[in-house]
């Protein structure tokens, strides 16, 4: 095998590694706030990891959290999370984070108020693997929210 060639055979494995390596080293941090004994808070951040963000989780609860980032409490849920300056509460999916990161609304953040079966972390045998309908909310700076996407 020729110099040149054996060269590039030994550089195939990082050229394939590469763009994954740069994508998960580029996907954003969340931290959580949450109860350390809640089993579903658990179950979001192992989808939220399962998805490539880097997780950095806190037990300390997440009412302080909630109001520090502003989100008010009607639209509150068992966790709390700040990604890129935006508030995340309750089971939201991963893409939709995504697409709020995306697309860079100036808004609190998401929320899927209350702990709908079917939602991410509310998944699984747990739960019966129901799932009923539920709405990610985008919730407005001044308190109001709409609809961001249905699930059903």
């Amino acid at each position: 095998m020729d110099p040149l060639r054996r060269q590039l055979t030994a550089l195939l494995p990082l050229a394939v590694l590469a763009p994954a390596a740069r994508a998960a080293a580029g996907r954003p941090a969340i931290e959580v706030w949450k109860d350390p004994s809640c089993g579903c808070c658990k179950d979001w951040v192992a989808h939220l990891k399962a998805n490539d963000f880097q997780v950095k989780t806190h037990d300390t609860g997440n009412s302080a959290a909630r109001e520090r980032l502003g989100m008010p409490n009607r639209y509150g849920a068992c966790h709390t999370a700040e990604v890129e300056g935006y508030a995340i509460e309750g089971h939201v999916p991963g893409r939709e984070i995504d697409r709020l990161l995306k697309e860079r609304p100036a808004a609190i953040g998401l929320s899927v108020p209350g702990m709908p079966r079917g939602s991410p972390g509310m998944d699984g045998p747990a739960n019966g693997n129901q799932r009923d309908p539920y709405d990610v909310l985008l919730v407005q700076r001044d308190g109001s929210a709409r609809v961001f996407q249905s699930y059903r």
